[in-house]
């Protein structure tokens, strides 16, 4: 009847009596005193509902806000205004995950409708629904591959993978007994002789490439899959989901997973998420995918129906068969970017992704025209792009900050992405504080 109460005295005891702990300071006898909180917790007294908005409002008011600039796997997009209103419609919006069918059609629907637009955008047979972010999507594709592969135990990555992603990947790795392995890059791209000798050494389950990589490189893929496939490991890529609407996709590079963030389709960058991983696959490891896959059949009145089809999840089988821990996957924002994308349509996410090129390559442009920033590698780039600056690096971080804009930092240098938000005024005012 109380179950949101906190534990008594006598439940505190027994726990501790079943665990063989004396006491609860004896519990956390190994967290050192110096970290320890001993005061009062600084709580305000009771408000109303008109008293707490009040109250978060000038907490907000404290942030400053900075137009972005800034990319390495988030970007500034636009999402239309409709879009939390349709979230919110009860056919639509759960809690849970739909085991029920008969009263989860609305969440199947849009479930199939985001698999079927994802596996379109990126060129793949199949997609899944969903997963955490992109970083643990690339993880779990890693997992996938070695799965898939039974006895080899490496993985090979990209040097020109983003740094974040690949520390997610040593984390996952460590503990699945994988040896992830870093392929040299030569200017800014992937090497392709690299890897064909690194791919000739064996036990090899698969390859992980970035598109655009992580200096807003675009890549040329050409040649990796079947470098890969003769080796018998699986091609994988990582790319920025809403730039797929005018690159190459994984599928015509011949990937076997196509991985990413679906941030970039909508979602507001929100202090880091939460977001929405995507993976997408070939037919033949779709009993390798983890998550879930939603079917469309018909039901005892001919009707269209949605169900269920693939759960490679611990709920559903033997735990030491599944795939994957993944046991909620943020389909929340799976519908999210339905919505997005069912609103865009194709030719808004490509007008949306070349607005995005044309303004980067337009700050590019006025930024070289101060004879103070160089390109750190020479090589087509999409909307992103990193560059090396004539002066104090810090200062000049420093003064795009106190001017009202984000940019980001990468080792001795910046990067700077643009996308359709980016107005000719922004980018023009930001090439003056560069310029100062």
């Amino acid at each position: 009847m109380f179950k949101y109460f906190p534990h008594t005295d006598a439940d505190i005891q027994a726990m501790l009596d079943r665990i063989g702990v004396g006491s609860v300071d004896a519990l956390y006898a190994a967290i050192p005193e110096s970290v320890r909180f001993r005061g009062d917790y600084q709580l305000p007294s009771e408000m109303s509902e008109m008293e707490v908005r009040q109250l978060f409002e000038k907490l907000g008011s404290m942030n400053k806000q900075l137009t972005c600039f800034a990319g390495m796997g988030v970007y500034d997009h636009y999402a239309p205004s409709v879009i939390p209103q349709l979230l919110q419609r009860s056919e639509f919006l759960t809690s849970y995950t739909p085991y029920q069918a008969e009263i989860s059609q609305g969440t199947l629907h849009y479930i199939f409708e985001y698999q079927s637009m994802m596996a379109e955008l990126t060129g793949m047979d199949v997609s899944n629904a969903s997963m955490y972010d992109g970083t643990t999507a690339a993880a779990e594709a890693m997992l996938m591959a070695v799965a898939a592969a039974k006895k080899a135990r490496r993985v090979l990555v990209t040097g020109t993978m983003n740094p974040l992603t690949v520390k997610v990947m040593n984390c996952y790795a460590q503990h699945h007994g994988i040896e992830l392995c870093t392929l040299s890059a030569k200017d800014g791209m992937t090497d392709l002789e690299a890897l064909k000798e690194e791919l000739t050494k064996g036990d090899v389950a698969g390859v992980m490439v970035q598109q655009p990589n992580a200096f807003g490189i675009v890549e040329d893929f050409t040649g990796f899959a079947d470098a890969c496939h003769e080796q018998k490991a699986l091609f994988m890529m990582d790319c920025v989901a809403a730039d797929l609407a005018v690159l190459k996709t994984p599928g015509e590079w011949g990937a076997d997973i196509a991985v990413g963030d679906g941030q970039s389709l909508g979602i507001p960058m929100q202090f880091g998420g939460p977001y929405v991983g995507y993976m997408c696959c070939t037919e033949k490891l779709i009993r390798k995918m983890p998550g879930r896959i939603v079917g469309m059949t018909k039901d005892n009145r001919d009707q269209r129906a949605f169900v269920l089809t693939l759960q490679a999840r611990e709920q559903h089988i033997r735990r030491q068969k599944a795939t994957s821990n993944i046991c909620s996957n943020q389909s929340l924002m799976a519908l999210f970017v339905t919505i997005y994308m069912s609103l865009m349509g194709k030719q808004g996410l490509k007008e949306a992704a070349q607005l995005s090129y044309a303004g980067a390559h337009y700050l590019w442009d006025e930024l070289k025209k101060t004879g103070r920033f160089h390109l750190v590698y020479n090589q087509p780039f999409f909307n992103e792009f990193y560059v090396k600056y004539d002066g104090d690096v810090d200062t000049l971080y420093q003064r795009f900050v106190e001017a009202g804009f984000l940019v980001a930092r990468q080792e001795e240098g910046l990067v700077f992405a643009v996308t359709e938000k980016r107005t000719k005024e922004e980018i023009d005012n930001l090439v003056k504080i560069a310029a100062l």
